[in-house]
């Protein structure tokens, strides 16, 4: 029997081959009807046999496009209009948009093929692309995703690509983006004085040599621009870290293929999984100490962050590189990575000498993302390009529009209408006029996107947050604030639909705590309702507040003086205290007795500091988490001791350890039994409460070993145990917990 039915598909369903995949399975199985985009996702109108399409139904579900994500299907009865063939129709607009946009994806294997191809007239074109591989959310102004929607509007196809273009056969059948040298954006070489060198390949060409020869240079990804230098030459990554004042952060090494980067890093099957992905992200590997990869690439530790071209611009590169290259996000400190040539060397001419620039804009700027596998599970250190916007469903339709706006550091904002949740990529640290900018420009892009005006806005607790300075300045909009650790909490839940009480241990640097103070090391038993803080480290004082951030010696002295007088700590042979003048030991103590500039804290975070301070291993740190990463460095899987401490009245106090600590002398068995105390502290207090799951959470938990001790050791006690991966540990997933905070879940 024939019928008439309506197949609505809702998720990444468009610009990602989506109609091309319906039209030709409806051929082949000889389907009649149409296919079309609109503002909520893929419309399929059928008319067959029920049985044939069932069998469309059932491929359709098990077999998308290899780039789509469909998060629902609706199969609706309709009328019958006589068809007689299969079409592919123009995108329709409405007046709800909730289509999901796909984020940017690398460089696909067919489109390399073509780069490198003599015989193929994209050969060595740079800014190839199809309908599974490319640019999105970065050249994207609205949705319906439709090509005069994007930055590429002002490019007129030539005839071979509009041939592709409307050919359903084609893989670049409504590929937005797709171009060629004829027709399409040029690539452009210019000095630092904003004079054009060289274009096309040529331009390319030049910019390997340039950089061969050991020059710090620009190049413009899919979302910014890269500062690059030859990673083994040791006089150009010194050159840039001095040009950048960056002194010891580890820089980002993009490899020309995997058989290359095999010989500078150890790394999993998991890992080589994520490295060779279609988002291919940055990736945190284990470093091979006997390459010839400059040491300054990754001072001081064995981890280097290792990612593959994924642009058809870097593979050309590649074929006339000598070697790896850093490549790092190019930006002033604080602010977002810059999109635009001008922009760059009006900021950055004293620090590159030539740029490689295109002229395809970068609407939505993005930046690389940054992951880790632990417990072969994929963990977000920066969630951005390859991986956002990203979506969690929620499982049921909301009345409302919710917008939360995130922390002040690593920002990002969230949004939900019906039954979504969408999470912004990575915006950044809010502590310049142009990252504030760039917060309120993805405010906007997201509104824009979706007709978005929300019914509620969420936000921190803390005052002086940026966000939260923004929300204030709102009319007739009901803003509410959630506590920052209660939102970690939150994140976690969100992934996972969790709902009912549980223990959350929500560990960070910071965060405006509901008695003014500032936390850091919580334990909470927390619902999506409400949370109630039932332990958290015992408080000691900053001194000098923010400075101690950067100073850790200060944190540690701190802790040294809870436990003893100036006195006696004058007349002890501690490291740490050679870092100081007597006349600071006084006056700082003076700040401690008084509480002047030295706010209260119970942050795990500055305790890490303090120990790595203690262990006589970083009594300052360039670089937020340094002090993590140096006490992860030191860490001794042989040691299973742990330091003394005591949990009573809710506060886990940790500063009798202070007093074993200063009478060692062996920075690695410091820095293991702390990390083997905080263990023990989590699986202790986890006892306490042995019918509910855990979530462990916050920024602390970025520390591989720490998160994989603690996991191993409460599955031991047969705990169910939770950590964030859709969205970032640290608090690029506060907006997602502020969120759900709000959302109808029962």
């Amino acid at each position: 029997m024939v019928v008439s039915k309506l197949v609505k598909v809702k998720g990444i369903v468009q610009g990602v081959g989506f109609r091309p995949y319906v039209f030709n399975l409806c051929e082949s199985l000889n389907l009649k009807g149409w296919v079309n985009n609109d503002d909520e996702g893929v419309n399929i109108a059928l008319e067959a046999q029920e049985d044939l399409i069932n069998e469309f139904l059932k491929e359709l579900e098990a077999y998308p496009p290899p780039l789509a994500t469909i998060d629902s299907i609706e199969v609706l009865n309709k009328e019958f209009e006589n068809l007689n063939d299969f079409k592919i129709l123009k995108s329709q607009n409405n007046s709800n948009k909730t289509t999901i946009i796909s984020p940017d994806i690398a460089i696909c294997q067919d489109c390399i093929n073509d780069i490198k191809d003599e015989n193929n007239f994209r050969y060595n074109y740079a800014l190839t692309n199809c309908t599974n591989c490319g640019p999105r959310y970065s050249i994207i102004k609205t949705v319906p995703y439709d090509r005069v929607n994007t930055s590429m509007s002002e490019f007129e196809l030539c005839s071979f690509c509009q041939n592709e273009y409307e050919n359903p056969k084609n893989r670049r059948y409504h590929a937005q983006p797709v171009c060629c040298e004829k027709c399409g954006p040029k690539i452009k070489l210019y000095n630092n004085y904003n004079i054009k060198l060289e274009e096309d390949v040529l331009a390319i060409k030049k910019m390997a040599t340039l950089i061969n020869s050991g020059e710090i240079v620009a190049i413009k990804g899919i979302g910014g621009f890269h500062l690059v230098c030859d990673a083994t030459n040791d006089e150009a990554v010194m050159k840039l870290r001095k040009r950048k004042n960056r002194p010891t952060k580890p820089y980002a090494v993009m490899f020309k293929d995997i058989s290359e980067l095999k010989n500078y890093a150890n790394f999993s099957k998991e890992e080589e999984k994520i490295i060779i992905s279609k988002e291919k992200p940055i990736t945190l590997v284990n470093k091979k100490i006997n390459s010839n990869l400059s040491f300054s690439v990754a001072p001081n530790i064995s981890k280097l962050g290792v990612f593959l071209p994924y642009t058809p611009l870097h593979y050309i590169l590649f074929e006339f590189l000598n070697s790896p290259i850093i490549a790092t996000s190019a930006n002033l400190k604080d602010e977002p990575i810059i999109r635009h040539k001008d922009e760059l060397l009006a900021k950055l001419s004293n620090v590159v000498d030539f740029v490689l620039d295109f002229n395809r804009e970068i609407i939505n700027a993005v930046d690389d993302s940054v992951v880790q596998v632990i417990n072969n599970k994929l963990v977000k250190l920066r969630n951005a390009r390859g991986y956002t916007p990203t979506t969690i469903k929620l499982e049921k339709k909301q009345n409302k529009k919710i917008l939360a706006l995130g922390a002040n550091q690593k920002s990002t904002i969230s949004l939900s209408f019906e039954d979504n949740l969408i999470v912004s990529p990575h915006i950044g640290d809010l502590n310049s006029i142009d990252s504030i900018e760039y917060f309120m420009r993805t405010v906007k892009t997201f509104k824009r996107f979706y007709d978005f005006e929300p019914d509620i806005v969420v936000c921190d607790k803390h005052p002086q947050y940026e966000s939260t300075k923004w929300a204030s300045r709102l009319n007739n909009i009901e803003v509410i604030q959630i506590q920052h650790h209660y939102a970690h909490i939150l994140s976690t839940m969100a992934e996972f639909k969790l709902k009912h009480k549980l223990l959350g241990f929500s560990f960070d640097g910071t965060g405006y705590g509901d008695d003014g103070k500032i936390w850091g090391g919580e334990v909470m038993l927390a619902s999506q309702k409400d949370y109630e803080r039932v332990f958290h480290f015992r408080y000691f004082k900053l001194l000098g507040s923010e400075a101690a951030i950067k100073e850790p010696k200060r944190v540690a002295l701190s802790l040294l003086f809870e436990n003893y007088s100036l006195e006696k700590l004058k007349g002890m042979h501690i490291p740490l205290l050679n870092e100081f003048s007597y006349e600071e030991l006084d006056n700082l103590y003076m700040m401690w007795e008084k509480g002047i500039n030295a706010p209260f804290t119970s942050s795990l975070g500055r305790i890490f500091d303090a120990i790595a301070s203690l262990a006589n291993i970083a009594h300052t740190q360039s670089y937020e988490g340094e002090t993590g990463l140096l006490i992860e460095e030191n860490y001794n899987e042989k040691i299973s001791d742990f330091y003394e401490y005591k949990i009573e009245n809710g506060q886990i106090d940790i500063f009798e350890m202070v007093k074993i600590i200063v009478n060692e002398y062996d920075k690695k068995a410091i820095c293991t039994k702390f990390i083997n105390t905080i263990v023990k502290i989590v699986v202790d207090i986890s006892n306490y409460y042995s019918d509910l799951d855990v979530v462990l959470t916050g920024g602390v938990f970025q520390n591989k070993t720490l998160l994989q001790l603690c996991v191993k050791e409460l599955e031991k006690n047969n705990k169910k145990v939770y950590f964030n991966q859709k969205v970032s540990l640290n608090d690029g997933s506060i907006s997602v917990g502020q969120l759900y905070s709000q959302v109808d879940i029962d």
